[in-house]
């Protein structure tokens, strides 16, 4: 197979996921329950050649084909990808993307296949696509709360990557994380790493997070959302003009989430650092605190993984 001729030719053998994860453990930092924390995955250049085809062509799926192709980790025309709607076909059409006639020929033309249907749909869609699998093929789900044993048993094929990105991958600032199945090498997850950093950053962890993930990254958008919401009308209740509000609102939640990011630091001590005594940030952050802040926020995440393992059951 194609994939497979590649892959022996970079890396000489083909290395288990399980492989994977034993060479990069001294790399894992340790979290404070004694558990690995997630790292950030490695990633590797997409050799020339190599394919990359979307069975399913709604706005996630054209997110990640606009980075891929925006960012130069694969040229527009390696891309491909099949829908019904005229509509949908013309978008990706536009930036270069071949467009298909079925999802089975999308499968028998792509190296790699993002499988971007919705939850509900996915075993449908591979228990009619799974005759089209070959073996050098790699399955990428993006779908919430499918787990990698279904994905196998629906799909007949084992080499497997699951990706949960967020919405801001619209804007190229995904926060996505993986996981290989068995038989993924460690080169299939570099270079499905490669494909995702095209539209943010990417990190690594196991498949038993993954409901937690979809509860904080995939559901936090919108908790964001609702306090930069909330902000602006604070500001509008304090005298500002709406615009401003608004503009000063999602550029302090920017700005405070790039110090983070960039500083290294705690938040808790990015907040100390401009809480002064008796001034008028403790004397918000007190109001925040009376109102079960951070506990409404940590109970949101928690009820969002909940709802994540219920729908995966």
């Amino acid at each position: 197979e194609h994939i497979e001729r590649i892959s022996k030719k970079l890396t000489g053998r083909r290395v288990s996921a399980a492989s994977w994860r034993r060479r990069h453990r001294g790399r894992v930092r340790r979290g404070r329950d004694g558990e690995g924390a997630a790292m950030a995955a490695t990633t590797r250049p997409l050799p020339d050649g190599l394919r990359l085809g979307f069975v399913g062509a709604g706005k996630l799926a054209e997110c990640i084909a606009r980075g891929v192709a925006n960012s130069g980790v694969l040229p527009p025309s390696s891309i491909r990808t099949a829908h019904r709607r005229i509509e949908r076909r013309d978008v990706f059409r536009s930036f270069g993307v071949k467009i298909l006639e079925t999802s089975a020929q999308v499968v028998d033309d792509s190296d790699i296949i993002v499988l971007s249907v919705k939850p509900q749909a996915v075993k449908h869609v591979l228990l009619e696509l799974n005759q089209f699998f070959s073996e050098g093929q790699i399955l990428v789900s993006i779908a919430a709360g499918i787990k990698l044993k279904d994905l196998q048993d629906w799909s007949g094929h084992s080499r497997l990557i699951r990706v949960m990105p967020n919405v801001p991958s619209a804007v190229g600032q995904a926060a996505s994380v993986m996981c290989l199945g068995e038989q993924a090498t460690m080169t299939d997850g570099e270079w499905v790493a490669s494909l995702f950093t095209a539209i943010g950053k990417i990190w690594m962890t196991d498949e038993k997070h993954f409901d937690a993930v979809t509860g904080l990254s995939g559901s936090g958008p919108a908790y964001i959302f609702l306090a930069i919401e909330a902000l602006a009308d604070g500001g509008v209740a304090a005298g500002l003009p709406r615009d401003l509000a608004l503009n000063l609102a999602s550029q302090t939640v920017l700005g405070a989430a790039a110090m983070v990011t960039s500083t290294g630091k705690h938040p808790g001590q990015l907040k100390d650092d401009v809480a002064s005594p008796a001034g008028t940030t403790i004397a918000g952050i007190h109001e925040l605190e009376k109102g079960g802040f951070r506990g409404s926020l940590m109970n949101a995440v928690v009820a969002a993984t909940n709802r994540c393992r219920e729908l995966s059951k």
